[in-house]
């Protein structure tokens, strides 16, 4: 047993306890660097927010960090299926009642998951959404139209802003009305920003109604070959994450909810680089990382906008 003596106050922990807590600050740290390594411009977002939001935002984040990386560890597209079955079949024991810890799979993950969906009562059906989302992309392969991008996007995007949204106890549905049209513009800022990498994996990600109005062919896009006709194309879709991205901006939302959605900062950022480059998505400058978002954020943040 340990004695630690702090002011005038004896307090006794037990080992148990000691390394449960120990345990405990492993699994954030391990949260907390997935989240970094995979997902940085919204870790530079979650560090300023509020402290008694950070932790749960960065295992939400984690969560759904690890959810999405299954597409990119393997090319077996069963295999994959069942790993996302893994993480499902996961969520639903955390949902069982009267769950003990124990019980939880010995994913650093899950374990801090399962403390906060009790401690905050968090939503199942959003945390569920992150996971038939990516389901259902590995069994499509490929959007069909901007709208089916635009539903993906609500179901992998906005879900996390719900879920950080019931972490903050904020009920209001303007904030929800927010978070919808940021998921989106968000989510189809990822899918331009990721075209090189769907590339490598042979797979088109942007929507085929698109590319057939501006006559543009899978083959071409494979082939990286930034023609007028890809731009146009980008500069449809790149506009419709705009129109998100100023309906979500021009919503009147609490306090507290501007700091949840300040990762539009990274989109706007975005958007204006890709405008600067005449839409031309293969642009190497867009590749690179932006030196300077950490301080518009930072500023962002300061003065309480997203």
């Amino acid at each position: 047993m340990i004695t630690l003596k702090k002011s005038y106050k004896v307090v006794t922990i037990t080992r148990s306890f000691a390394q449960n807590l120990a345990s405990s600050e492993c699994a954030l740290d391990y949260c907390t660097n997935i989240v970094r390594q995979h997902d940085y411009e919204n870790f530079l977002a979650t560090l300023l927010m509020t402290k008694s939001i950070r932790t749960p935002a960065l295992v939400i984040r984690a969560f759904n960090v690890e959810v999405a990386r299954v597409q990119d560890q393997t090319n077996d597209q069963y295999n994959a299926v069942f790993r996302l079955q893994f993480w499902n079949d996961a969520l639903q024991s955390i949902y069982k009642k009267d769950q003990d810890i124990n019980n939880i799979p010995a994913n650093p993950t899950l374990k801090e998951l399962f403390k906060i969906c009790k401690c905050y009562n968090l939503p199942k059906r959003h945390l569920e959404k992150l996971i038939t989302s990516r389901n259902s992309i590995l069994k499509s392969k490929y959007f069909q139209t901007l709208e089916d991008i635009e539903k993906y996007s609500e179901e992998s995007v906005s879900s996390i802003y719900y879920l950080l949204l019931a972490v903050a106890e904020i009920t209001d549905v303007h904030a929800d009305h927010a978070a919808s049209h940021l998921g989106k513009a968000q989510g189809l800022a990822n899918i331009l920003r990721s075209i090189q990498v769907a590339n490598r994996y042979k797979i088109v990600s942007l929507p085929m109604d698109i590319l057939m109005k501006n006559k543009v062919s899978q083959e071409a896009v494979l082939r990286s070959n930034d023609s007028e006709e890809l731009k146009n194309a980008v500069f449809e879709i790149a506009s419709r994450a705009n129109s998100h991205l100023e309906k979500a901006r021009s919503i009147q939302v609490p306090k507290l909810a501007k700091q949840i959605f300040l990762p539009a900062t990274s989109v706007d950022v975005y958007l204006k680089k890709l405008q600067k480059s005449n839409f031309s998505v293969f642009d190497k400058s867009l590749q690179r990382a932006n030196a300077t978002l950490p301080l518009i954020m930072y500023y962002k943040r300061f003065v309480n906008k997203y």
